[in-house]
């Protein structure tokens, strides 16, 4: 098995053998719902950060009792399905933000359980980028660390987090070289793989990762790129971590060459700067991303990023998709649809559930209309 294969193998399931060792070994795993909560916190405690995910959910009847699902995301469903057949036994502990409405009734819901992780806390995130909100934002990250001391009876050091500010830096780098093979004229990686390859880094412990990653980057610059495509997409809107959303629309002939996803680009784009205070440096990496729609006032600052980046990928075309009910992918997606054919950039609107689906017929279909549309 190559490099390549052994990573992009990592996030198929919801466990895998890497936490299983890292938990025989006495290392805590905490779970964490959103790319505003900072993972070089965890990690600097020793712990290892998770992402939630629904990756394995085949029917989300429990939660439904729970989430009305004439009105909840699938996504946020799926999660907490998970959360209450013990699909995340092997969790620690879980840190929330107040991503938006959906999650945050997930996250109650969890927390009111008998069987859950002992530490649960919830991660307040200001809704605007200002001053005081970086201000209040840090001071949050600050008490979160002083909660994690106290609940696993660990020491967060400066020095701690300095490390692990360099190491995920690290891995930001080594996944913005990545991208930047995608974008070539005959790309040697897909989105599918680079979508599997990013799921794998919330799942593992990240030093490991790295290296894996370092070792892949140099066999996948080893292949042979490939122009058998009709069109190359930009995908854009609500959390995706389901690499076979992707196959479907590269098997029918698009190549997603760009992206702007919580488990994409906005994930890791920003790197940390070093002005000696590490919590100040990770307040200012995270509450300064490249913004999510839960930001009120920014849309100007999201467009630009998908203007730009679908401009340096040469992209025919972006797929805004939204899973039903994501009330802020919604309308953003709406806007974005105007906004970018107004400048000529073509865009198909996908209303979707989360996972696997009987909807993927239609999906195919809607893509392969878009692709006839734009098609080379």
């Amino acid at each position: 098995m190559t490099k390549t294969e052994e990573l992009l193998g990592i996030g198929e399931t919801l466990g895998n053998p890497l936490i299983d060792s890292w938990r025989q070994g006495g290392g805590k795993v905490i779970g964490y719902s959103c790319t505003y909560m900072p993972e070089e916190i965890i990690h600097a405690a020793g712990m290892m950060p998770y992402r939630l995910r629904g990756t394995g959910c085949r029917g989300i009847s429990i939660a439904d009792s729970y989430l009305s699902r004439t009105s909840h995301c699938s996504f946020a469903r799926t999660v907490l399905e998970l959360a209450l057949t013990g699909g995340y036994g092997f969790l620690d502990g879980v840190v929330y933000t107040n991503g938006c409405d959906h999650m945050r009734r997930g996250y109650d819901n969890w927390k009111a359980q008998r069987d859950r992780p002992a530490f649960m806390h919830m991660l307040p995130v200001p809704h605007t980028i200002t001053d005081h909100g970086l201000k209040w934002y840090e001071e949050e990250l600050v008490t979160f660390r002083g909660q994690l001391e106290d609940h696993f009876g660990a020491k967060i050091e400066d020095a701690s987090l300095r490390q692990s500010i360099g190491l995920y830096n690290e891995t930001r780098r080594l996944l913005k070289e990545l991208y930047q093979l995608r974008t070539e004229k005959a790309p040697r990686v897909t989105g599918a793989e680079i979508l599997r390859i990013i799921v794998a880094s919330t799942s593992m412990p990240r030093e490991k990762y790295n290296k894996l990653l370092a070792e892949a980057l140099e066999e996948i610059k080893s292949r042979e790129g490939t122009s058998d495509y009709k069109s190359r997409l930009m995908l854009v809107g609500s959390a995706s971590d389901d690499p076979a959303f992707v196959d479907l629309v590269e098997n029918t002939g698009g190549l997603v060459v760009a992206d702007s996803l919580c488990f994409g680009a906005r994930y890791f784009w920003d790197l940390e700067e070093d002005t000696g205070d590490p919590m100040h440096d990770i307040a200012v990496r995270y509450y300064h991303h490249i913004p999510c729609p839960r930001m009120y006032g920014e849309y100007p600052a999201r467009l630009d990023f998908v203007r730009s980046v679908a401009k340096a990928s040469d992209a025919d075309g972006v797929v805004v998709q939204t899973i039903k009910y994501c009330d802020l992918h919604g309308v953003e997606n709406a806007m974005l649809d105007k906004s970018l054919e107004k400048e000529g950039i073509p865009v198909l609107r996908l209303e979707r559930e989360y996972g696997p689906s009987a909807d993927m017929g239609r999906i195919r279909t809607r893509v392969q209309a878009f692709l006839e549309r734009i098609g080379r």
